[in-house]
């Protein structure tokens, strides 16, 4: 009886709406965060932070920026990969006009230019929504992936028109470039992922939380009760594209290392998509879940078969991504809409309720 909740009474309302109302739950977040603290950096290999640590924690943020507006706000965007590149590209000039500014300040400054972007973008919103609204994310997702390509400036007139991350320190230890470790690399990801998704949990709990799931349910309704629209759905785009544009800098300058314009093309913005939907929409912990599916079901195809001594392809191994990856979506889209996590939802009542079946 993992989650017994006998003598576990709740004498407030505030006690009622705490984060962890069962106590198990707030352990099993602190096994959670030793793992990732301590135990994860203390054993874990080059190749495992550079395939499976770092990537999972940049995408599970990146996802977790596109939650906000599409699952929590109700509002389509498919234009997720160009708001990451917004706050790369921005990430990196700052660092190159002003090369003493500090990485992580940089990184955090990044967001504010993708929220200015997205609210552009987002101003649409307000006349147009479903499908005609995820068609104008796609428009400013062809437009911004040409403007990285176009605007010579971005990249400082590089012939190449990628962007290199120089070799940036902290207190003398490297947190980018050629000479960072990897176990840096994935602190300092670490650290900003934890903080956001912080800020997202107590964002979404509180008013303006309620604010945009009343608008993703029925926007005339919230109207009429009172609930600014504008506000809701501009607030929306601007804190997701914040988000987005603190993981597109992460992902280039703690992970990639370098970037060309295609890197932010229409493939990163649907395997953005893809994490939400197969993790959940509306919940902060599909974000991670459907992160974790994604990114390590190729590192498993790869090393699976291999360890079995069946010999199978790179392109084999990309083939059957696809095609896991795609019947994944279907499965959760009939079956379970709201993905993962509320796959852990149900196991988690489930053992509330062991051994009783009711």
């Amino acid at each position: 009886m993992l989650y017994r909740t006998a003598g576990q009474f709740k004498t407030s309302y505030e006690a009622d709406q705490a984060l962890f109302p069962v106590k198990q739950d707030a352990f099993l977040l602190g096994f959670i965060m030793v793992l990732a603290w301590v135990i994860f950096p203390l054993t874990a290999s080059e190749f495992t932070f550079q395939t499976l640590l770092i990537p999972i924690l940049i995408y599970s943020l990146a996802a977790l920026g596109l939650n906000i507006l599409t699952g929590y706000a109700g509002q389509l965007s498919l234009g997720t990969a160009a708001f990451m590149g917004v706050g790369a590209y921005a990430c990196y000039k700052m660092i190159t006009i002003m090369p003493w500014m500090n990485p992580i300040i940089a990184i955090l400054l990044s967001g504010v230019f993708s929220a200015g972007v997205g609210v552009a973008f987002g101003i649409p919103s307000l006349r147009i929504k479903g499908f005609y609204l995820a068609i104008a994310t796609l428009a400013a997702q062809f437009f911004l992936v040409w403007l990285f390509e176009k605007w010579s400036w971005l990249y400082n007139d590089n012939a190449s028109g990628a962007i290199q991350v120089p070799n940036l320190d902290i207190f003398g230890l490297y947190v980018s470039g050629p000479q960072a470790d990897s176990i840096v690399q994935y602190y300092l990801v670490l650290f900003i992922v934890c903080l956001l998704t912080w800020v997202c949990i107590n964002l979404t709990r509180g008013n303006l939380g309620r604010t945009w799931k009343a608008t993703r349910d029925m926007d005339i309704a919230a109207e009429l009760i009172g609930i600014n629209l504008m506000k809701s759905k501009l607030t929306a785009f601007a804190i997701s594209s914040y988000v987005v544009g603190v993981a597109g800098a992460l992902f280039v300058f703690m992970w990639r290392g370098a970037a060309e314009p295609n890197l932010f093309d229409i493939p990163l913005s649907f395997r953005i998509l893809f994490i939400a939907i197969i993790g959940g929409l509306g919940s902060i912990l599909g974000n991670y879940l459907g992160a974790i599916l994604i990114v390590g079901l190729p590192v498993v195809l790869n090393l699976v078969p291999e360890a079995l001594g069946i010999p199978v392809s790179s392109s084999m191994v990309e083939h059957l991504n696809f095609m896991i990856v795609g019947g994944l979506i279907v499965f959760f889209l009939i079956v379970e809409p709201h993905g993962l996590a509320q796959l852990w939802r149900l196991l988690r009542e489930k053992l509330i309720l062991w051994p009783f079946p009711y």
